[in-house]
């Protein structure tokens, strides 16, 4: 795993609210890039993701937005793609516009600290203002604010996370992932230690498969701890759609390596896929790497926020 950075063309940009209640995040795509996405929580809060499904027309992407605010955060991408159009960036028409094309996902944030602070529309404009080809910032910033793990023994028992980033190379080829980590349960380490979990009043971590067996996990969760975990993956790579969502989709094993359990009820899991096109390079590498990267990347955003 090499040190974390930015494919070449991609921009990455954070706005954090004043209070560090919520955020967003732009990944803002070079010219020609191809998107993929693959949906995997059963509370998934999402916006234009159809567009990049394999049976689509096929069209460029001209960034992806991660943010807070659960529903209500998606009026950020508003802000992008105002953005990006006034930038001259998007889809050219045959009346000569331009149209943006802009997928967005959320987290459930609303619990943190305000739940009347959501990104809006200016709130995406800033983060694209904010945006550089520099390594992003981790930790609580951006969409990954207001954002825990561990969240079967109440807000007093969470474990505070983050925005972690991880780079991987192949064949050439730059893998890089970004990941908003939310989940209602816990993430561990590649030994299987807990490094964002459910604390009890003790300060003891404890994983949701002890808790369950221990009767201690609520059967059903109450309001405000709906969870989350979003990744977008950045390559050089030439990939066109079909591949774009394959590597989406390999990118999804490396959830299930660092969080347990992974894609719930209550989670809104989604992993978007964007590719440049400038290297050639072996699909297989591609989604291996983007599998250790994006494992790699859940973690960082639990050891950030640290």
């Amino acid at each position: 795993m090499s040190s974390a950075r930015l494919p070449d063309g991609f921009e990455v940009g954070h706005w954090t609210h004043p209070g560090g209640h919520t955020g967003c995040t732009v990944v803002l795509a070079p010219a020609g890039a191809v998107g993929g996405v693959e949906v995997r929580g059963g509370g998934p809060g999402t916006r234009e993701t159809d567009v990049l499904a394999p049976s689509s027309l096929g069209r460029d992407v001209h960034g992806v937005l991660l943010t807070g605010g659960s529903a209500f955060g998606l009026a950020a991408a508003d802000g992008v793609v105002r953005w990006l159009a006034e930038h001259d960036r998007g889809h050219l028409t045959r009346s000569g516009v331009r149209v943006p094309l802009v997928p967005a996902a959320v987290v459930f944030d609303l619990g943190a600290l305000d739940p009347a602070a959501r990104p809006d529309a200016a709130a995406g404009r800033a983060a694209c203002e904010a945006a550089s080809a520099d390594p992003p910032a981790r930790g609580p910033v951006g969409a990954g604010a207001g954002v825990a793990a561990g969240k079967l023994l109440g807000p007093d028992g969470w474990t505070r996370t983050g925005i972690g980033v991880a780079s991987d190379t192949t064949a050439g080829a730059l893998v890089t992932a970004l990941a908003v980590v939310n989940p209602v349960g816990e993430v561990v380490g590649a030994d299987g230690t807990l490094l964002a979990a459910s604390r009890d009043a003790g300060g003891r971590s404890w994983s949701t498969a002890d808790l369950i067996r221990d009767g201690r996990a609520f059967a059903d969760p109450p309001a405000g701890r709906e969870a989350t975990v979003l990744i977008a993956v950045m390559t050089d790579a030439i990939l066109d759609r079909t591949g774009a969502w394959l590597l989406a989709r390999a990118a999804t094993a490396g959830v299930a390596r660092a969080v347990h359990p992974v894609a719930t009820a209550y989670d809104g899991d989604v992993v978007f896929a964007l590719a440049s096109g400038r290297v050639a390079a072996d699909p297989f590498a591609l989604q291996v790497s983007a599998a250790e990267a994006t494992a790699a990347a859940v973690r960082d955003g639990a050891r950030a926020a640290a």
